[in-house]
């Protein structure tokens, strides 16, 4: 009977077409799973929680310490560290966890502490990385010492297989038991990139060579009272402002990078410096104020002759610069330390580098996005060619003599902050001059006696009941 008629049948045969259906679509899924089955091409990179038949033993494997460095987009993910509680974007280490239980490489049941897992250096929503560095212990086919003819796994393409196009694999290292990610660390490179458009990069440069040596950052950070640091000096090796493309010259160059390279940084202390960058860079403060905000106390002398610096022991308020431009580029680490590789045990001559059947294809896959990206370039470039017949451009200079927006009759103030973004103000109000934040020993002190005290009773109460 057609189905047209369906409002003819009587109650008992609606319900006897509803089973018949059923069972067809049962039938059906039963014949997806095991022609899906059939064509998984590598039962050995499946999690152990989806072949229960064939529990895998990672007790019976050896295990190795290796480092791996990699890359990512920040963009795309709601930061490097993994989160105890949902997030609205996943973590990139979330992300490659999944992806080392995947194949197998680490056991999930241990989870982070189980295979020691450590990071370089954290970065936040946003942020981006070309040469991230974590270290952790990992399955191996070779005893220690080896007594194996196998070579060892290839890690690099083992996980990029696996691993989302925006995070890639770059090397690994094998390391020694003891090795360290984080405090084997001897220096970490960010790059901020920014147009130069409507600023004085001569200034900027200025301000960027005060940042140089050990120093006091505590004005040039953001303050974490949870973990309550008291000490804020931390030593720049190199603060260069250049141009993205080093075979542009100066005079042409639109796109331009902080170079910051340093021993240790503080929480968003990149984003600060740029942001104080960007106000000397559009002439909103002289370059000394760098040298102000760095003299938290006294006796402090200035690098620049003939400047006089009042103590600034208290951080001014101030917004910091956009994480989308940052980038940690590099982790670098003692050459005794790690041994960077791409092709796991034994090297493969009659390989190619950029087969994309071994998931190496890392080059090519970041050329083809470095190519679609400069699509994007040209079709906004159009688009603002486009509203430019209509609009005229809103950029002016006040009385000041400072570069503004035109609004009605006024200008206001613009001070940028990377990334496209910028604040529009009535009235610019001086760093040194406006209101400051409560100094630090009082900021840790009240987080101790409000959110740390009730931390500390959450402990003691989940230990007592553990007890129990």
């Amino acid at each position: 009977m057609s189905s047209s008629s369906y409002e003819t049948w009587s109650k008992d045969e609606l319900i006897a077409r509803l089973q018949e259906l059923e069972g067809s679509n049962n039938s059906l899924q039963n014949s997806t799973a095991k022609s899906l089955a059939r064509k998984r091409p590598d039962s050995s990179l499946l999690a152990p929680s989806t072949r229960q038949s064939n529990k895998f033993d990672f007790a019976s494997y050896p295990r190795r310490k290796i480092a791996l460095k990699f890359c990512y987009s920040g963009w795309e993910y709601n930061g490097l560290a993994y989160q105890l509680k949902p997030t609205p974007l996943p973590t990139v280490e979330g992300v490659i966890f999944d992806a080392l239980t995947r194949t197998r490489l680490i056991d999930p049941a241990a989870g982070y502490d189980g295979c020691s897992w450590e990071k370089c250096g954290r970065t936040d929503r946003g942020v981006s990385a070309a040469g991230q560095v974590i270290s952790l212990w990992v399955r191996t086919p070779l005893s220690t010492p080896p007594r194996t003819s196998k070579p060892e796994l290839d890690y690099v393409a083992i996980l990029n297989r696996v691993l989302p196009p925006t995070i890639r694999i770059l090397a690994w290292s094998p390391v020694s038991p003891t090795f360290s990610a984080r405090f084997a660390c001897k220096c970490r490179h960010y790059k901020y990139f920014f147009s130069s458009e409507r600023l004085d990069i001569s200034k900027m440069r200025d301000a960027a060579s005060r940042l140089l040596g050990l120093h006091d950052f505590r004005n040039m950070c953001k303050l974490d009272p949870a973990k309550q640091i008291t000490i804020f000096d931390r030593k720049i090796l190199r603060a260069d402002i250049d141009p993205v493309d080093p075979s542009t010259s100066a005079a042409t160059s639109s796109m331009y990078v902080l170079n910051l390279i340093g021993t240790a940084f503080l929480y968003h202390q990149v984003r600060h410096i740029m942001a104080v960058l960007f106000l000397v860079g559009r002439g909103l403060e002289h370059p000394s104020v760098v040298t102000s905000l760095l003299n938290t106390k006294e006796g402090i002398e200035s690098s620049q002759p003939g400047e006089l610096h009042e103590v600034v022991d208290s951080k001014p308020q101030y917004q910091m610069a956009d994480a989308l431009p940052l980038m940690l580029w590099d982790c670098m680490y003692s050459d005794d330390d790690v041994d960077w590789r791409t092709d796991g045990y034994e090297s493969r001559s009659d390989q190619s580098n950029d087969s994309t059947e071994d998931g190496r294809g890392i080059y090519h896959l970041l050329h083809s996005t470095r190519s679609r990206s400069q699509i994007y370039l040209a079709l906004n470039q159009h688009f603002l060619d486009a509203a430019s017949i209509f609009f005229p451009e809103p950029w002016a200079t006040n009385k000041e003599g400072v570069v503004g927006i035109r609004f009605g009759g006024n200008v206001m103030i613009e001070t940028p902050l990377g990334g496209g973004t910028s604040r529009k103000l009535q009235q610019y109000v001086p760093l040194l001059k406006r209101k400051r934040l409560d100094p630090v020993y009082v900021v840790n002190e009240r987080w101790r006696n409000g959110k740390g005290f009730r931390r500390d009773q959450r402990r003691m109460a989940d230990g007592e009941n553990e007890e129990e």
